[in-house]
């Protein structure tokens, strides 16, 4: 069930503790920690708690949690002093598009220029 953990997913096993992970922020509803492969100098995941696919599913479904991950993406890039320089802020959705782990979950990216478009 939507918003429920699920005992396979990797991001699940991180919220309970489970799972080690380099933690940045932490709210009621979501954790933001360190990317295990950056691709750019400050690179930090925040994820929702509660475990939903992909962030359409998010959104869709909870739309104020939604706004919590947004929320904290920009909460991480002032703590890493990147907001002044400019921060990248990316959703993958689906395989095709680079998802690897199916719970949203928000890239916060910046310390470098970052060109667009990206890949």
């Amino acid at each position: 069930m939507a918003g429920e953990p699920q005992a396979d997913c990797l991001f699940c096993k991180i919220v309970t503790g489970e799972v080690p992970a380099t933690v940045v922020r932490e709210t009621a509803t979501t954790v933001a920690f360190r990317d295990i492969n950056p691709q750019a100098p400050t690179h930090i995941l925040v994820i929702p708690k509660a475990h939903y696919a992909d962030a359409a599913s998010l959104a869709s479904a909870e739309p104020t949690l939604a706004a919590d991950v947004l929320r904290e993406a920009g909460e991480v890039a002032a703590e890493e002093k990147i907001d002044g320089s400019g921060f990248r802020v990316v959703f993958n959705t689906g395989a095709g598009a680079g998802q690897t782990v199916f719970h949203a979950h928000a890239h916060v990216l910046g310390g470098r220029g970052l060109q667009w478009p990206p890949g």
